[in-house]
Formats: C-alpha cells, sequence, structure tokens
C-alpha cells in the first residue's frame, strides 16, 4: 500500500486572521502580515500532527493510493477519513500498462473507516503481478472554516504551542497539550486486531 498526497493544503485556507486573533498579536499596523510566513508553517505543522493523530484529513486534498490486492473485493477500507470522492481507478498490470475505470465502484462514507464498495458483484479485478491506483478526495473541506469547532480549536491551539514553545530544544516524550487531546480524542480510530488484521 502506497498513500501519496496529490495536493497541499493552499495558503488561502489558513485561518490567518484567526491564528493572529488567537495569538492576541497586534493589529492595524502597517507590518501586520511581517510574521504570516511563520504563522503559516506553525498552523501546518499543528494540521499534519493533528492529522497524524486522529488519521483524519482535515482541509481538503486530493490523494493517490495504490494497492497490489484488495483486502476483501466486496469492501477495501481507505485509509482516508473523511472521503468526499473517488476520482478513477487505474489497473496497471505487470508490464505497466495501464486501464483507466470509472465505473463499477463507490464508496461507503463512514467517519472513520470510510471504504471503496463495488455496484457489482466486486471491485474491478487487480491484474496478476499488478496493482490498482485510486485518486481520492478526503477531507472535511477545502476551508478551515468548514472543520467541526472542536477540532478546529484544536488547531488554533497547538499552533499557539508551536509558536510560543518555538525556541525550545527538549520536549516531553508526549508533547501534544493536554487540552488538545482532550479536543481530538473522539476523532482518534479505534483499531482492534481480529485475526491479524486492524
Amino acid at each position: 500500500m502506497n498513500l501519496v498526497e496529490l495536493t497541499a493544503v493552499a495558503q488561502e485556507a489558513l485561518p490567518l486572521a484567526a491564528f493572529r486573533e488567537h495569538l492576541r498579536l497586534g493589529s492595524g499596523f502597517s507590518d501586520d502580515d511581517l510574521q504570516d510566513d511563520l504563522l503559516a508553517t506553525y498552523l501546518r505543522a499543528a494540521l499534519a500532527a493533528i492529522e497524524a493523530r486522529t488519521g483524519k484529513v482535515l482541509i481538503e486534498r486530493d490523494f493517490a493510493w495504490t494497492v497490489t490486492a484488495w483486502r476483501d473485493p466486496a469492501r477495501q477500507p481507505v485509509p482516508v477519513a473523511p472521503l468526499s470522492a473517488v476520482g478513477e481507478i487505474t489497473l496497471i498490470d505487470a508490464k505497466g500498462v495501464e486501464t483507466v475505470r470509472t465505473e463499477g465502484f463507490t464508496f461507503a462514507a463512514d467517519a472513520q473507516r470510510p471504504a471503496l464498495v463495488p455496484t457489482g458483484a466486486v471491485l474491478p479485478s487487480i491484474p496478476h503481478k499488478g496493482a490498482a491506483r485510486m485518486t481520492l478526495l478526503a477531507g472535511y473541506g477545502p476551508d478551515f472554516t468548514d472543520l467541526p469547532s472542536d477540532l478546529a480549536q484544536a488547531v488554533l491551539m497547538l499552533a499557539a504551542h508551536f509558536y510560543e514553545y518555538r525556541h525550545e530544544v527538549a520536549m516531553a516524550p508526549h508533547a501534544m497539550p493536554y487540552g488538545v487531546s482532550a479536543l481530538i480524542d473522539r476523532y482518534r480510530t479505534v483499531r482492534l486486531m481480529i485475526g491479524g488484521q486492524a
């Protein structure tokens, strides 16, 4: 399995004004945007940390996901959530010849574990010694305002933590502040091991 992010979070999707207000930075001056690049860096770091901890894509973007076999040809869990769309499936044979499929599948929306499902009996057959590459659109929406309010608050709190402690070189083993953890815990995916599969 290989998951690749095709698009990054757009600069205009970052809540720079809300973050400045959260930090209580001065406003009304000609150099209000002087720290915008630094603030954007901490917002991106906070988004990435919360996404890694929760397994959720916060701001919508495109991914390419490649597998060599379906776990179950009747239902294939997808590694990103929440899932908004599945674009196409490209079947790649052992010689690298690609066949694009745009029909025969859809997805089952699920806040924790969305899945690719067939519209018929099974998903398109992956060639022997080949692979299937899917394009996925995942995230709560294209803007920061599309996030649930608790996740949005967690992003601002963690970005502020990174900003305030940017000169610290020694961190605790579990550096996620308690308030942030409390806000994001309900979004974390619980993985149960049954028969050796997660």
